[in-house]
Order: C-alpha cells, then structure tokens, then sequence
C-alpha cells in the first residue's frame, strides 16, 4: 500500500468568480468559454471595467489540478499537491486552504516575495465560465518543487495540461512523469482546454512522453488532439495516448475507455449554474473512484454525479459535507 492515492501537480491560482453578461465579454473582447493567460495589467484593466460587479465575487483557492486533488481528499483520499505560491496574502490563504481540505503539500520555507496566481473566472448567464489567468509566481514552478519520495509513494501523479504554457513548469512535468514512471506510480493527464491543444501540442506531446495511464479531455479536446471530425475517429487516436481515458461530454454524461472496452455513462441531469470546475471536479472524482477499485464505469458514473452537483451552484468546489452525502448516496444506490 502507498501512502498517497494521488500526488498532484500544477498551478496555484486563487479564483475569484464574478456574475456578468454576454455583452461584458464583449466589450471586454474575451472568447467565451477559454482560457486566456493575461499579464497583471491586463487583469487589472478587466476589473476596472468589472469594478461593479466585485460585491457579489467569490474567492476561492484553485487550479484544475489542485480543484480535483482537494476532490480526491474530501472524498476520503490520501492527496498530496505540489504547487508554487508566493510570500503574500493570497499565498497564505492557498496553503491554509489545501491543509483544511487534507491535502498534504511541498513545505518550501521561507516563501518566495512576489505575487500569487490569480485567476479571474466569468460566469455568463448559461454557466459559461471564460477564464483570465496571470499566473504570477505559480510560472515558476520548476523540479525544485518536486517531492520525488511522495511520487514514489503515490498510487497516480496526475498533471494538469495547462502547465505546459511555462517552459520551467512543462519541465517540471516532464520530470515528474519520469520519476513516475521509474517508481512504477502510474500516470494521468488532463488537456485542460481546447487553446491548449491547439497552441502547445509540441509541448503536451513532451510531457506525455511514450504514453500515460490515463488521459482526461472533453469532446472539444478529444478531436483537437486525434485531428478527428467524430468521436468515433478520435478514439483509435487516444488508444495511442493512453492506455485508459475519459472524454467528458457535459450534459451528455462521458466516454469510458478501461483498457478493453469504451463505456457510455449517462450524465446526470442538473441546471446548470455555473460550469466553471465541472472537469475537474470529474476528474477527481473519477481518480479516487478507480484507487478505491470502482470499475472505471462505476467510476465514470461516480464522477458525472459530483460534476453535476458541482454545475448546480456557483463555485469551482463543493463544500465539505457534499462530498460525504454524494459518496453515500452512490454507495447506497450501487449497493
């Protein structure tokens, strides 16, 4: 047995999530529904424009990676997260949010000065999230940041794709991917977002070497990748990626590769409210699910319902006591 079902790497972002309309974007000329990396200046500018909105934001420490391990603790595992967070406030209220969730985490002493990531989440009235992020100090995430003895001791790494936008980071998960695979933990990736895909294939193609264990993407994702017009195309492409992978289709449930055969799992009906986190909540929910032996199915179906519970209110997370009622309602029903 292994001390950690998942060790974590990836961006530390504090999120701040604010309510606006299609026209914001607009004026704003953001995409709807990517992420873009903006300098600080630039998240500056938006607020400015968005200055009355801020009374009803919502701050909340996050990145994709970090989202899903803090899943995976509050669900009942063992987590551990490597990040990079600077010596200011939003780097202090990060760590202590990690350690009240359970997850164990890198103790760098003394913090680095600089500034914190931050990312600005946008919710448009259809739960569209379009996300601004100026990684501050999380940019350098580098090896140093590595914990080699809790990779080794973990069941899963996984890696959020978006760190492939930094050359230290992408690095960073190269190396992580490689300790990995010569301690026999296995390996999972996200793809994170289809500008990702599009713009930094060389480098994703780096961090995922020969192949990983498992792959998450969306159906968005899943074609980018395979340069497939179908699903159905992009599947013998993503068998040459992974060796299992989950292709989430939003309110149309998600695809489930085992190894052997591909699963259909039925989403699970929500109103939507807000999708920012939806993946990564999917994902781990999904990873602690297999560590605790659900069949990748089950786990599939596992997954879908802490998602939609996740789009069902504002907020990339779920408070702590949600995690126990999901999990119970699930052990109840597949009982």
């Amino acid at each position: 047995m292994r001390k950690y079902h998942v060790y974590g790497l990836g961006a530390a972002l504090v999120d701040t999530e604010i309510e606006v309309e299609d026209s914001d974007l607009q004026a704003l000329n953001l995409k709807k529904g990517l992420m873009t990396l903006v300098d600080e200046a630039r998240q500056q500018e938006l607020l400015g424009y968005l200055e009355g909105h801020l009374t009803a934001s919502r701050r909340a420490s996050g990145g994709s990676a970090a989202n899903s391990i803090i899943a995976v603790s509050l669900f009942g595992g063992n987590a551990f997260y490597s990040c990079q967070v600077a010596n200011d406030e939003n780097g202090l209220f990060y760590l202590k949010d990690l350690a009240e969730a359970g997850v164990s985490y890198s103790n760098h002493t003394p913090l680095p000065p600089g500034t914190s990531g931050k990312c600005l989440v946008l919710i448009t009235p259809d739960a569209e999230r379009t996300m601004n992020t100026y990684l501050g100090i999380s940019e350098t995430l580098s090896v140093d940041n590595l914990d080699r003895a809790a990779i080794a001791d973990s069941e899963y790494l996984y890696i959020e794709g978006y760190l492939v936008t930094s050359d230290c980071s992408r690095a960073a998960a190269v190396e992580a991917r490689k300790a990995a695979e010569a301690a026999g933990t296995k390996t999972a990736i996200s793809l994170s977002d289809p500008g990702i895909v599009q713009f930094f294939r060389e480098g994703l193609t780096e961090m995922i070497g020969g192949g990983v264990d498992l792959l998450f993407c969306n159906e968005a994702e899943a074609l980018n990748w395979t340069n497939a017009g179908t699903l159905d195309d992009a599947i013998p492409g993503l068998k040459n990626t992974a060796k299992n992978f989950v292709i989430t289709l939003g309110g149309n449930g998600a695809l489930v590769f085992d190894g052997q055969a591909v699963h259909t799992v039925a989403p699970h009906p929500v109103t939507a409210v807000d999708t920012n986190g939806a993946g990564d909540m999917f994902a781990g929910a999904f990873i602690y699910g297999i560590t605790q032996g659900f069949p990748h199915a089950q786990a599939g179906d596992f997954a879908c319902a802490a998602a939609s519970a996740v789009v069902g209110q504002f907020g990339p997370r779920l408070h702590h006591e949600q995690h126990r009622g999901i999990l119970s309602e699930f052990n109840r029903t597949r009982s």
